[in-house]
């Protein structure tokens, strides 16, 4: 094998693994793709023969460039930060996961919880992902943003509370999730709204991100009675909805006549739904599968 060829093996031994740092870093699978990408382009620059632990060194250069794509977002960004819906992991109802996205969601990264990192800034999300999520420490985060150690830590934490806030975690029975979502589509499509409040959490907020071409469809809807009766209109899509596992967790695909109209992901915790995450924007639909 010559030279070439073993860099090459090398790095696409880590490949999936910095592909799951990058979609946890910007809530975009082809973002992420080009930052692995230019990952891929910066190790072949660089002489890493002394470089003792290659992952490491990696995910800290995917790291960077993730960090430098997220500072140049919010330098442009117009829409708030809320209103974003990250790019969801689409995987069948039968729960069978290919091999890449089983990596993107090894830790179980609800699309709930993407959605609350959208919110943070750049070294809250890198500092927050780095280290909650991959273990890396703090002192070697702190280089990358240019922070004391102590005061990256105090970034990590001001984020862990953010997502523990807004985030929970779903409850840990798939069967279970997926009964209380079938009991919400049961009652949205027979207009029952005593049954819709029944199965929503009291604080359950709904998301959806209707890009610009479905602009009205991008709201942040908060409170059970608020979220039934938000539901009751979008009943007759019921018989549309294609189960699946969105992030991991149940939800649905929205197809009607071959035109896809959402892609929804719940977050069930405790037996009753607290968040609905809904992407709705038909130009970034179009670019998913969703013939699940």
């Amino acid at each position: 094998m010559d030279d070439s060829a073993r860099l090459t093996e090398r790095f696409e031994e880590h490949r999936p693994h910095l592909r799951a740092v990058a979609y946890r870093m910007l809530g975009s699978i082809s973002e992420a793709e080009d930052a692995v990408q230019e990952g891929w382009l910066r190790f072949g620059r660089t002489d890493v023969s002394g470089v003792e632990n290659l992952a490491g060194w990696l995910t800290t250069v995917v790291a960077r460039v993730c960090l430098n794509m997220l500072r140049s977002r919010e330098q442009r960004r117009e829409d708030p930060l809320e209103s974003r819906m990250p790019d969801p992991v689409i995987s069948p109802a039968s729960g069978v996961v290919d091999p890449e996205q089983e990596v993107l969601l090894a830790d179980s990264v609800g699309l709930a919880l993407m959605v609350v990192l959208e919110s943070l800034t750049p070294a809250e999300r890198l500092a927050f992902v780095l280290h909650d999520m991959f273990a890396v420490p703090f002192d070697e985060i702190a280089e990358m943003i240019e922070r004391t150690p102590a005061a990256t830590r105090q970034l990590a934490s001001r984020a862990r509370r953010r997502v523990q806030g807004q985030a929970p975690a779903p409850d840990p029975d798939l069967a279970r999730q997926r009964e209380v979502v079938a009991a919400f589509f049961a009652a949205a499509r027979d207009g029952d709204f005593e049954a819709l409040v029944g199965v929503l959490d009291p604080d359950v907020v709904l998301r959806s991100d209707g890009g610009v071409v479905r602009a009205r469809h991008t709201v942040a809807l908060h409170g059970a009675r608020t979220v039934a009766g938000q539901a009751i209109t979008f009943g007759k899509l019921s018989p549309f909805a294609r189960p699946a596992l969105i992030n991991g967790t149940p939800g649905v695909t929205v197809v009607a006549n071959g035109r896809p109209m959402s892609v929804m992901a719940f977050t069930v915790t405790n037996g009753r739904i607290v968040a609905i995450d809904v992407l709705a924007d038909p130009e970034r639909l179009s670019a998913l599968d969703l013939n699940h």
